[in-house]
């Protein structure tokens, strides 16, 4: 009788850094990514890199996360942004 490897199907995932662009470093340095399936970072109408409010509230946990460690003034320094204090428009 014939073994059969055991395995599972899962969705690939891909890795976002919470802050991009020149942030990305930083990001990187402080774990502030996450890791999402290819419909919910770049190729759904929900994924990050298409639906600025998915990206706005990705950005407002990942300065929770930060602060939970560190000040806020810290994170403003190293971000250069308050997502937590966003005013419209």
């Amino acid at each position: 009788m014939k073994m059969r490897p055991h395995y599972e199907w899962k969705r690939a995932v891909h890795e976002h850094h919470i802050f991009g662009g020149s942030n990305r470093d930083k990001s990187e340095a402080e774990g502030l990514k996450v890791y999402l399936c290819l419909e919910h970072h770049i190729s759904g109408k929900e994924a990050v890199h298409n639906n600025a409010e998915m990206m706005k509230v990705l950005r407002q946990d990942g300065q929770r996360a930060f602060e939970k460690t560190h000040t806020r003034e810290e994170f403003m320094k190293l971000f250069g942004k308050n997502y937590l204090e966003e005013t419209g428009g």
